[in-house]
């Protein structure tokens, strides 16, 4: 879908300014949102797609105005909630109590095999990969991006949509996150590095002798 966090070639955000000497978390509760988001990632409550997709849904000004980990604790209660793992009254009334005391205890469970498995997956991650069809588009092929607009989740950023590249690299085949974010299956597809230039996908005023690559699924692309 289309959204405020398809940012690229958007301009008027101000520059980039890296803090320096940048800690991993900035307040205890970023930890606790972080290692939230990974367990339920692990147990497979939701994928990563589903996570993704519930970012697009935020609206663009609270987007805009909240920090990295605010944007981890809306993935996880919105996927929660509308899996039906937690309600959105019983996540009112926490938030209510918290709000009222908050030294309130936070309840722990010690799960050694369970802090193991997160531990592995930030780790190394999981792959993706998955046994699917052989690839349509070689290395050198030269493609177009699909026009699309799709209400539900995509890979295909919208600067990138309708444009010429070239098959820079096949991959395997790997999960589909337009139909893993909607719950439709993993739909394995071919994915393939394709290389852009700036100027192809901002015309003039972008920068000369650049080159964008991107990871794109086979069914965003055609032949040119």
């Amino acid at each position: 879908m289309n959204g405020i966090h398809d940012l690229g070639g958007m301009h008027g955000f101000g520059s980039i300014m890296p803090e320096s000497n940048e800690p991993v978390f900035h307040h205890d509760w970023e930890k606790m949102a972080f290692a939230m988001g990974w367990v339920a990632l692990t147990h497979g409550l939701f994928n990563l797609d589903e996570a993704r997709h519930a970012l697009e849904q935020m609206n663009p000004a609270d987007y805009l105005s909240t920090s990295y980990y605010e944007h981890w604790l809306y993935f996880l209660e919105k996927n929660l909630i509308n899996k039906g793992i937690v309600s959105r009254e019983a996540l009112d009334a926490k938030i209510q109590q918290f709000a009222g005391d908050p030294n309130h205890p936070i309840p722990r469970k010690d799960a050694p095999a369970l802090t193991e498995r997160v531990l592995t997956m930030i780790g190394i991650g999981a792959s993706c990969e998955r046994p699917g069809p052989a690839p349509r588009f070689a290395a050198g092929d030269s493609v177009i991006t699909r026009n699309i607009n799709p209400y539900g989740h995509t890979r295909l950023p919208r600067y990138a949509r309708g444009k010429h590249g070239v098959i820079e690299r096949v991959h395997g085949a790997f999960v589909f996150p337009d139909t893993s974010a909607a719950g439709k299956g993993e739909n394995p597809q071919p994915l393939y590095t394709v290389r852009f230039r700036t100027s192809e996908l901002w015309g003039e005023h972008a920068e000369t002798n650049q080159a964008v690559y991107l990871d794109l699924w086979e069914s965003y692309l055609m032949l040119a």
